[in-house]
Formats: C-alpha cells, structure tokens, sequence
C-alpha cells in the first residue's frame, strides 16, 4: 500500500497537552506511583474477597479521593514547614497529569481520541509515526519525556486496564492488551532496541456485512451470499495479512447471526467488542486469555477457552484469532454440532489457509499428522473468505468452499469467488447442490450470481 508521508507532526487536534517540567513533573511521577500501588492494592484486596477486580467507575472514584488526600498532605507539609504550596492552576494540572496516567495513556491519550487515526508506531518516547485513515503517514509528537517514562507509562496500563492484570517487564516483555476504547496495544521490551509500542486501532462503527457494501469491500452479490451463509449456519474462517480488516469482517458476520443464538467468542485480548451490540447478541460470553503470574502458573491458554466454550451450551464458537494449539478444538467444535463457528487466520490467499491449518496442527500436543489435519479440515470447515490489499484498499480477493471431500491427501475446494484483473472478487464458479439449496433457504438470489459478470463470462 503507498501513502503519503508528511514529516510534519499531526494537527493540533492529536497534539498533547504541554507536559509538565521540573518540579511538577517530579511530583507527577511521584503521585502516579504512590496512588498507583495503592489501587493495586486495592484491587487485590478486592479480588481476594471473590468479587473480581474493581468497576472502572469505583476506581476512577478512589483514585481521584487517594490523590485529593495526598495533595492535601503535601499543602499541608508545606504550610508547616514555610514552603510555597502549589498554586490552584499547578495542583489542577498535576492532578489530571496523574489521572491521566492512571486511567489513560497520559501524552498517549490524545491520539487514541482522534478519529482521524488508524495506527500508532512507537519506537522509544519520541518516535512516533501516525498512520491516518486516508493511508497519510505523519510524524507523531513525543508521547513521554523518556524511554523510561514511557516503559512505565505502559506497564502501568498493563496492570491495570485490561480485564485482568498483565505484566510488562524483563521477565515478560511482550505484551498484547485491549485498551477502553477497544483498540490494540501491542508492546516490546528488552529484546528490542527501544521499546516499541504499536496501537491498531477498532473502528466499531463498521459492523453489518451493508457497511463493507458502502466502503467497497464487497458488492452487493457477495454482500448477500455472506449474510446467507452466516443463516445457514456455515463454519467460516476468515483470511488475511495484518491489517487486511480480519476482525472487521468476523465482527459484521457475527452481527448477522439471529439475536436468539447463544454465543461464545475466545480471543488472545479483546476484539471482536460484542459488548459494544447487546442489542444484536443479548446472549454472549466473551473469554480473553490470560499469561501466567509471576511464578509462572495460571495461565489460561485460547486451547483452553475453547474447551471451555464447549462446555458452555453454545450456540456457535467465535476464535478471534487462530495461531496455535487452539486450532485442534476449533476444528472439532466445528465439527461435532456447533455449526456456524467462525474464526480467523493469518494466510497470503484462501487456499494457503489449508497449510496454514496444517502447520498449526502439527503444533498441538497431539502432532496431528497433514492427512489426518485434512481430513478433519474436510469435515469442519464450509467457506474461507480471503481479504487483502487492492490498490491500497482493503478487499474481499477470494471465497473458497472446502467441498467436505479429500482427494488422496489434499481436501477437495472450490473457489467461488476469485480476483479479476483489478484484484477484486468476482464470481468464479457456483457452490455446491448442498450449499446452493441452503443459501437459497436464507434469501440468497443464486440466479442473480449465475448470470453476474464472472470468470465465465
């Protein structure tokens, strides 16, 4: 994809705040960590008496009383001992730099609030690239006065935004996190030369299969055999390089799924935001992954969630992300009466999702061999919708149908839709009898895809 790339910094819109100098920023750094340890404190105190971590609004609420208390004790030390205390407007500005941090992402915050930005590149404090929504690249502000400060900046969030805990240090220097917003955080340590932080940012206003329609994802045929499929219940998985709009898409079939149908959706760190359509799916459980503690146990791995899905009388199973072991009982919920699962998966077109499948397989504890891999792929699997990158705009370039049959080793597909010669999907070839019948049960025109301009024409 080419952009544009402006080595000016963004508009005032995205900029900061002036950060805080000197003795203020001192204070800033000291308060952020007192007040700190003492809602973790706080929130352990709360998780031991078995009602899980505090809301967000009752820590909002006791923070911002622990800094009032700690600011009027450091009045009054002041007072006491001759000193100046903080005029009015200092205290107001440390006191939101403080809540800012706790609650937020400090200089950080500005960005994630301007709708005008799609991704956020951080390699150490003061090298920060903006990528915007119109493919621009602009040259970000510092977003800490420090690599240190902006280390700790993350750590905190780590403890401390997310559904639970995570940790962010030496010991442990990768971390993913869903932030507030919905948006993902993904940060390193250690083992690069700077800390690198990258945020991809959700767009949730997009979220019905019409709305890939309007953005030219999709014309309006391909639109209605989705939707279709999602009623009749087929297993999908969706492909696709990063930042191909994967979750995008997972999110507008999910949306097109009867609000009746019990859900469970299984992801490494929040994404797919369900929460955000209780209206749509009024009965959803979301499950997030969780890394070890700090002697190394209680994790709780996305092969673990999804066995627990199973056991959660679902209607249909939705894996954010499939990457690893996870992929055994994806496959075997697919299989064995949840149909209509769906997942997506990290593959350079639709067919090469089968090796991908394969490779993942052959990860598990159970060293699943290629043909036996196939053979439940065969079974499991219904459509792979493929998205990527045409003329740097995010498009459906395949849909393949897996037939249900192999052929020797190899499973028996069908590629539906392929790209023409602009990249796009365009009709290649009609589905089954079997499938046919179903997607014309849920509304789908099938003469209108048999006399649409495809690669029979």
């Amino acid at each position: 994809m080419s952009a544009t790339v402006a080595l000016t910094p963004p508009t005032s819109s995205t900029a900061s705040s002036a950060p805080l100098e000197g003795e203020a920023a001192e204070l800033v750094g000291r308060l952020h960590r007192i007040v700190g340890e003492s809602l973790t404190a706080a929130h352990s105190a709360h998780e031991d008496e078995g009602q899980g971590r505090l809301s967000v609004p009752d820590e909002r609420a006791l923070a911002r009383k622990l800094l009032a208390d700690e600011l009027r004790r450091l009045a009054t030390d002041a007072y006491s001992t001759g000193r100046q205390p903080l005029d009015e407007a200092t205290e107001d500005a440390v006191m939101t730099a403080v809540l800012d941090r706790l609650h937020g992402l400090a200089r950080l915050q500005p960005l994630l609030d301007d709708p005008s930005i799609r991704d956020i590149h951080i390699s150490g404090a003061n090298r920060v690239w903006l990528t915007m929504r119109d493919g621009t690249k602009v040259r970000g502000p510092s977003v800490a006065a420090s690599d240190d400060e902006l280390v700790e900046l993350i750590a905190t969030a780590a403890r401390r935004l997310g559904r639970s805990e995570r940790r962010w240090d030496h010991a442990q220097p990768e971390l993913n996190l869903q932030l507030p917003n919905g948006d993902r955080l993904h940060a390193l340590m250690a083992v690069s030369g700077r800390p690198t932080v990258t945020i991809r940012r959700h767009d949730f206003d997009i979220h019905r299969v019409d709305q890939l329609v309007a953005r030219g994802v999709c014309n309006d045929l391909l639109a209605g055999f989705l939707s279709a499929a999602v009623r009749a219940r087929a297993n999908v998985i969706v492909a696709g390089g990063t930042g191909t709009g994967k979750t995008t898409m997972l999110r507008c079939l999910i949306n097109e799924i009867d609000p009746d149908e019990r859900l469970i959706t299984v992801e490494d760190s929040l994404e797919i935001g369900l929460e955000r359509f209780e209206d749509l799916h009024p009965d959803h459980e979301t499950l997030e992954a969780r890394e070890a503690n700090t002697e190394g146990v209680g994790a709780i791995t996305l092969a673990d969630l999804v066995r627990s899905a199973l056991r959660m009388d679902p209607h249909r199973v939705i894996v954010g992300e499939v990457r690893g072991a996870e992929v055994l009982p994806m496959l075997l919920a697919m299989s064995q009466g949840n149909d209509g699962s769906m997942c997506s998966i990290h593959a350079d077109s639709s067919k090469g999702v089968f090796g991908r499948l394969a490779m993942y397989a052959a990860m598990t504890p159970e060293r699943l061999v290629p043909e036996v891999t196939n053979l439940l792929v065969a079974n499991a699997v219904d459509l792979i919708v493929h998205l990527g990158w045409v003329e740097g705009e995010r498009r459906i370039t395949s849909v393949r149908q897996v037939t249900g049959t192999l052929e020797g080793p190899h499973i028996v597909s069908n590629e539906l839709w392929r790209p023409d010669a602009t990249g796009t999907a365009a009709p290649a070839a009609p589905p089954t009898r079997e499938l046919t019948d179903k997607l014309e049960r849920y509304g789908f025109d099938i003469e209108a895809h048999a006399m649409a301009d495809g690669w029979w024409r």
